[in-house]
C-alpha cells in the first residue's frame, strides 16, 4: 500500500484523537476476548455489544464529519490477546483515510524487533503515531527497555500516546484480569518528556487517581499534551477543567475512547460543562491539528 494520507481537515468539525480498531471478525472466539469485550461494554454502558469493525468506525466518523485517529493495542505478552496486526489494520484503513488517521501499537517488550518494525511503519507508511498502554502491556513507560523504542519514534517525528490513570481493562473482573494499575501513572511519562524533550507526547485521559500530576507533567514539559477521552465531560474533575480554561487550553485534545464512549455521547456532555467558548475550538480541532501537524 502507498503511504497514509490525511484528511482534509479543514472539512471536519473536529478530531477525535483516541478511537480503538477491532479486527473484522469483530472478536476472537479462541481466547476469552468475547468475553473481555463484554465485561468492557457493561463497564462503560456502551451501546456496542460487539467491538465495531474499522470500516464501521470510519461509517459512524464520516456521517458526523468528525475525523479520527485509530489504533490498535499491542499486549499481546501480558493478556494472551493476539494483537490485531498493525500492517492488516493499515490496509483496512487505508480505504477510509477520508476521516482516518490510523496510528500503531508495539509493545515495548519486543525490542530490536519492535523497533524495526517502528522503522519501517514510519518509513514505508508515513505512520503519525504510536499507541502505549502500560498496564495492559505491563511496563513502567520510564523503563529503559522502551528507550530504543521511544528514539526511532522521535526519530521518524511520530507521537507517542500513552494510556494513564485507572482504566476499565478487567474491572470487575477477579484479580482485575491481572492488570496492573501502578504502571499507567503519569509521572513515569515525565521522564520520558524529559529524556525525550524533542519527542511529542499525549497523555490520555484524565488520569484518576492521578489528575494533578499529569496536570503537572504537561504543564512543566513543553512536548506534553493531554487527551481527555474515556470519561462523560460531566465527571470531569473541577482541577482538570480550569486548567483547560487557562494555561493549558493549547494543549488539551478531544478523544472519545470509541467505541466504548462514542462522540455524540462526549460532545452532548463536553457542551454542557464551563468551558470559555474561545477555547471549545481549540479543544475539539485546533490542538489536535497542532500536535499531529496538519
Amino acid at each position: 500500500m502507498p503511504k497514509l494520507k490525511l484528511p482534509n481537515i479543514d472539512d471536519v468539525v473536529a478530531i477525535d484523537i483516541h478511537t480503538h480498531a477491532e479486527e473484522p471478525c469483530g472478536c476472537h472466539a479462541d481466547d476469552g476476548y468475547d468475553d473481555f469485550q463484554a465485561q468492557m461494554a457493561e463497564y462503560f454502558k456502551s451501546p456496542n455489544k460487539h467491538p465495531p469493525t474499522v470500516p464501521e468506525t470510519a461509517a459512524y466518523y464520516r456521517s458526523k464529519n468528525i475525523a479520527a485517529v485509530i489504533f490498535p493495542v499491542d499486549a499481546e505478552r501480558e493478556t494472551g490477546f493476539r494483537r490485531y496486526n498493525n500492517y492488516e489494520m493499515l490496509e483496512v484503513a487505508s480505504d477510509h483515510l477520508d476521516v482516518l488517521i490510523p496510528f500503531v501499537s508495539i509493545d515495548p517488550h519486543k525490542g530490536k524487533l519492535g523497533v524495526r518494525e517502528a522503522r519501517k511503519l514510519i518509513e514505508e507508511y508515513g505512520v503519525r503515531g504510536f499507541k502505549f498502554h502500560p498496564t495492559m502491556q505491563g511496563f513502567y513507560a520510564n523503563d529503559r527497555m522502551a528507550y530504543p523504542l521511544y528514539e526511532e519514534i522521535n526519530n521518524g517525528g511520530a507521537i507517542a500516546l500513552f494510556h494513564t490513570g485507572q482504566t476499565g481493562v478487567g474491572s470487575g473482573m477477579p484479580g482485575g484480569m491481572g492488570m496492573r494499575l501502578k504502571y499507567s501513572n503519569p509521572m513515569y511519562m515525565d521522564d520520558v518528556a524529559a529524556d525525550f524533550p524533542d519527542l511529542k507526547i499525549i497523555l490520555a485521559h484524565p488520569s484518576f487517581p492521578w489528575q494533578e500530576e499529569a496536570l503537572s507533567v504537561a504543564t512543566h514539559k513543553p512536548n506534553v499534551y493531554i487527551d481527555l477521552s474515556g470519561w462523560s465531560p460531566k465527571y470531569f474533575p473541577p482541577i482538570l477543567v480550569r486548567y483547560i480554561n487557562s494555561i493549558l487550553q493549547d494543549k488539551m485534545l478531544f478523544g472519545s475512547d470509541w467505541p466504548v464512549i462514542t462522540p455524540d455521547r462526549w460532545l452532548s456532555d463536553f457542551a454542557k460543562i464551563d468551558i470559555r467558548d474561545e477555547i471549545r475550538p481549540k479543544v475539539l480541532k485546533a490542538n489536535a491539528r497542532k500536535i499531529l501537524g496538519i
